[in-house]
Formats: C-alpha cells, sequence, structure tokens
C-alpha cells in the first residue's frame, strides 16, 4: 500500500495535522491555521487513519468527536509533535535565523502606536519572520486560534496561561478647556464628581479610585454620559468636552503639551494598567516565540507611555 512507503516526515506531518484538526475543532479552521485546504486536510486525516487502522474521529454535519482510538492518538500526537519539533531547534542550533510566521494579538490602541516600533526592531533583526498583527482587546482562545502569544494591557487571573508581568501603563485625568469654562485648575478630586464624565468601560464605569503622591486613596462616584471601550475613542470624546476622562498619559501626552486638553489633578493618578506577554502552556516553544518574547520583555518596559513595574 502507499502508506506503506511514508517516510518518517510524512509521518510526523500527518501527525501535526491531526493534532492541529482536534485544537481548531474542524478541518476547516485546521486548514486555516496550516495554510491550505481543506480538501489537504481531509486527505491527511484519511491517510493517517488508513496508516493506524483505526478510525479517529466521528464526524457529523455539525459535530466532530474524537473516538476513543483517537483520543489515545491525540494524546501521543502531541508529544510527538512537540519532542520534534524541540529536536529540530536543538540540532540546528539556538543561533538559527527565526523564520515563519508569527501570530500576536495585541490591544487596539497600544498595538497601533506604542507596539509599531519594537514590532519593526524584531522585523528587522529576522527579516524571514513574518508577523500577523491582531488588533483586539479580548482574551483569545490560543489554542483554537492559533494564536502564538498575546500582549494584554489589564488585569489578569486565568491560570491555564503563562503572564509575565512587563510594564506598566500610568493614567492621569484629563479633560478639555472648554468644559471647565476657563475655570482655575481643578487639584483635588473632590471637585470631580461634579463634572460629566466619559468613562472607559474596560476599566471603570460608575466609580473611579485616584492615588496621591503621598499614598493616600480617594474614591469618587460618577455618573458617564458616555461609556466606552476604546482608548481613542474616549480621548476624542474629551477632546470634543463631552467630559473628564481618565486616560493611559501617552495617549493624551500630546493633547496636554499643545493646551487642547488639561491634566486635573496632578497630584492624583489612576492605578497604572499592568501589562503581560500572555501565551500558552508548552513543553517546546519555537525560536520565533522565543526571541519575539525576549525582545518585548526587554523593550515594553521602556518605550514612551510606559514604566517598569513597581516591586
Amino acid at each position: 500500500m502507499k502508506e506503506s512507503l511514508l517516510s518518517g516526515i510524512d509521518r510526523i506531518e500527518l501527525m501535526h495535522t491531526f493534532v492541529r484538526i482536534v485544537e481548531s475543532g474542524s478541518l476547516s479552521a485546521a486548514a486555516l491555521r496550516l495554510s491550505t485546504t481543506q480538501p489537504t486536510i481531509s486527505r491527511r486525516l484519511q491517510s493517517l487513519e488508513r496508516l493506524l487502522g483505526v478510525k479517529l474521529l466521528q464526524r457529523t454535519t455539525h459535530v466532530m468527536k474524537l473516538t476513543d482510538d483517537g483520543e489515545r492518538c491525540f494524546a501521543h500526537a502531541q508529544e510527538l509533535v512537540e519532542r520534534w519539533q524541540a529536536i529540530e531547534d536543538d540540532l540546528r542550533g539556538a543561533a538559527e535565523e527565526p523564520k515563519g510566521v508569527l501570530r500576536v494579538l495585541v490591544p487596539h490602541a497600544f498595538g497601533q502606536d506604542q507596539m509599531i516600533a519594537p514590532l519593526q526592531d524584531y522585523l528587522q533583526r529576522y527579516p524571514k519572520m513574518t508577523i500577523e498583527w491582531m488588533l483586539s482587546d479580548r482574551r483569545p482562545d490560543f489554542i483554537a486560534e492559533g494564536i502564538d502569544c498575546a500582549v494584554h494591557v489589564g488585569a489578569l487571573t486565568d491560570p491555564s496561561v503563562v503572564a509575565l508581568l512587563v510594564a506598566e501603563v500610568p493614567r492621569i485625568v484629563v479633560a478639555a478647556p472648554a468644559l471647565l469654562d476657563n475655570a482655575s485648575d481643578i487639584d483635588q478630586p473632590a471637585a470631580l464628581a461634579e463634572l460629566p464624565w466619559v468613562a472607559l468601560s474596560t476599566f471603570y464605569r460608575q466609580e473611579v479610585v485616584l492615588n496621591s503622591e503621598q499614598g493616600n486613596t480617594q474614591r469618587i462616584d460618577i455618573r458617564p454620559q458616555l461609556l466606552t471601550d476604546s482608548l481613542y475613542a474616549l480621548r476624542n470624546s474629551v477632546l470634543a468636552g463631552m467630559g473628564v476622562g481618565i486616560a493611559s498619559s501617552w495617549a493624551v501626552k500630546e493633547d496636554i503639551e499643545q493646551g487642547r486638553l488639561r491634566h486635573l489633578c496632578p497630584d492624583w493618578h489612576a492605578a497604572p494598567l499592568p501589562v503581560y506577554l500572555v501565551y500558552p502552556y508548552a513543553r517546546f516553544y519555537p525560536a520565533k516565540l522565543r526571541q519575539f518574547l525576549a525582545l518585548m520583555r526587554e523593550v515594553l518596559p521602556v518605550i514612551g507611555g510606559t514604566q517598569r513595574p513597581a516591586k
């Protein structure tokens, strides 16, 4: 039979395809992850089933389920693929230039501005790499979506992933001069409760908490006229005079310098937002991911608008 002539490399490719089918949840999703077609994925699955002499998947129009043999095969296949990748990486040497595609999920605002320079640095160092740079503030399903890593801004408590705290983003209170009606500078948080607000719904909605340089804390109840999950929308709304807002300092730095916005209560600030590098647990990480993580750990604490985490 043709299958009996399959080389070791071919068998590993079939196992790799099977792992991606199970992780992705469908043949079409696996084809997308492996940059091939669904018929090709289907042929590889059939070849693996003939080679092993067992049925691995039960498929209907809407459901794909592993058989008992498929469950055992998947466990072995995962280990085999990871070990093969580790062997390749070890024998080729750590100095080998990363190549291939790296899929990274980054926050909308941060990924469009602050992270472009580090991204460019990575691609200049490793010109054989391609980055799929996905802008979203959601939490990814790494395995099903084929995402290698994510940059997450904000609290993170998911124990199923590796989360490295690498930086913090300072946040300040700002408003347009027109909203203040040329009033003198507001330097005490209590006065903020009387003003209209725009809220970044991801981080605050009906209450804001400000901390002073001396370590004092003050809570302020607010009734936002606008709630948004976009930092850019918040900035533009505040610029338009719709309300006071708390924004990442890097996003409004130029507006303050140009007089378009005023920094209110300059001796007070909202808690800085943590910045995490997030990726799934694995026995082996390819060079392309290891090098990306190493660079991000180096540059994220020192790029404009971030600071090193408080110890």
